[in-house]
């Protein structure tokens, strides 16, 4: 079976601290992983990181052997849950697997099946002194099958590809390998880049990563196009409004006009929709370009199961509606799993998420307790301009190619937060802080049932 491996920044400088110590000698920890079954390959999510103790270990420069009854208790652990078991361990230069590596693998794995039978797949992984990692499915009889990538996500997006070489470069790319290398755009052409909302902040982010020849697209939005969206969402037409095209058919039309080889795929529901869930899971990459409360709360959690980059979007526009104007501002939050959240960095509050759960899914209750004075009220509709939409898209993307292709003075860790006034002439940034203490618990979680603990979600495809 294909897979891939995906950890946090934080897990792999916890796991080079112990594996690539100063004696130079081989050192090992255990992996515990949930999984995001839905997309090929299955991806492997670190969920617990588990060190061997050196003193525990027979090491060697070229080396390691341990007892085996010291991981039995995270095998438990793992059997429990419905977790897969992958074991790592450091090189020094050597960027393969060894011949002492083939046979320790070959000696441990049958017993880890054993132990373990609830996952598909366990696998085996090297982490390198330069940051690089790499790694294999071992199956019950022994045979190796390279993973097909291992991303880590930190203040940089990092991904290390397990084989096959790059292809050329074709001319409508050509401008965008000279930016920013062969590789990053490389790495676009093999990213599946999730977009939740088609309109006013999401249609002109779809339309520059197309441009920027990402290779595969999932649109959701559940909306038609109507008269009020023909000043902001790109592509559309008159005709598009008369007739209520879907918003997603509208950008995958667009999006095939171009002929850049982005392959599309629409999801015209909601995101409180399982299939949608599942859909976004196996991408590398999130963007939310929505304004519902209770959406963009669930997006964050999707994000942190399943161990996803977020980059969340925001406008807003205060006027009177006579052509006065207060305020014109927007802000991009980049949101790495097990850090901070939406939540914890005060965006909204758990009872704006209850609000907008209720407005949705019971809007007379929700009136009731508005009106008795026990909910406070969620704004339903905003102006909006193209200007400030595209402006707070372009700083997204950017913000994206920054993590990708690390370019700027500053370190990406400052900049977690970006924020922009057009009316007070602010631009600012902010770092991550730190993990919020209701989401970080869950990241690498990956598939439980229901989906993200989220009981309107249960059941489904």
């Amino acid at each position: 079976m294909s897979a891939s491996l995906t950890l946090t920044a934080r897990q792999r400088a916890e796991l080079a601290r112990h594996l690539l110590p100063e004696d130079g000698c081989e050192a090992v920890a255990i992996l515990l992983c949930g999984m995001a079954r839905g997309g090929n390959p299955l991806r492997l999510l670190v969920r617990q990181v588990h060190l061997i103790p050196h003193e525990a270990c027979d090491r060697r420069p070229d080396a390691v052997t341990w007892p085996t009854e010291l991981i039995v208790p995270w095998l438990e652990v793992a059997d429990k849950l419905g977790l897969a078991v992958v074991k790592i361990h450091g090189h020094r230069g050597y960027d393969r697997f060894s011949q002492t590596d083939d046979e320790s693998d070959r000696l441990l794995f049958p017993s880890l099946y054993a132990w373990v039978d609830r996952a598909p797949v366990h696998a085996s992984a090297i982490l390198m002194d330069d940051g690089r990692l790499f790694g294999r499915v071992v199956s019950e009889d022994g045979q190796f099958q390279p993973l097909q990538a291992v991303h880590v996500i930190g203040d940089d997006i990092e991904r290390f590809d397990g084989g096959g070489g790059a292809a050329a470069v074709p001319e409508h790319g050509r401008r965008i390998a000279q930016t920013f290398g062969g590789g990053t755009f490389e790495r676009l052409r093999r990213l599946k880049v999730g977009v939740v909302g088609c309109s006013g902040t999401g249609s002109p982010v779809i339309e520059q990563l197309a441009r920027n020849c990402i290779g595969s697209l999932v649109l959701v939005d559940p909306d038609h196009v109507e008269d009020k969206n023909l000043n902001r969402i790109a592509n559309t037409t008159r005709d598009d409004a008369e007739h209520g095209r879907l918003k997603v058919d509208v950008a995958a039309r667009a999006i095939a006009a171009m002929g850049l080889g982005t392959t599309v795929q629409t999801l015209a529901s909601t995101l409180f929709d399982p299939v949608v869930v599942r859909e976004l899971a196996s991408c590398d990459v999130l963007f939310g370009c929505m304004d519902t409360i209770d959406g963009r709360h669930l997006l964050n959690k999707l994000a942190t199961f399943y161990l996803i980059p977020y980059f969340d979007l925001g406008v807003k526009i205060e006027a009177d509606g006579m052509g006065g104007v207060n305020q014109v501002c927007g802000s991009v939050h980049y949101l790495q799993p097990g850090g901070s959240s939406l939540l914890s960095r005060h965006v909204y509050s758990l009872e704006q998420v209850r609000a907008a759960g209720m407005m949705r899914t019971d809007p007379q209750q929700y009136q009731r307790l508005l009106d008795e004075g026990y909910l406070r009220g969620v704004q339903e509709d905003r102006p909006a301009v193209v200007q400030l939409n595209t402006l707070i898209a372009s700083l997204a993307v950017n913000e994206f190619l920054a993590r990708l292709h690390p370019y700027r003075l500053d370190p990406n860790a400052e900049h977690s937060v970006t924020r922009i006034s057009l009316s007070h002439g602010i631009f600012e940034h902010e770092a991550d802080g730190q993990p919020c203490p209701v989401l970080s618990r869950h990241a690498g979680r990956g598939d439980v049932e229901p989906l993200l603990d989220w009981p309107e979600l249960s059941g489904g495809a």
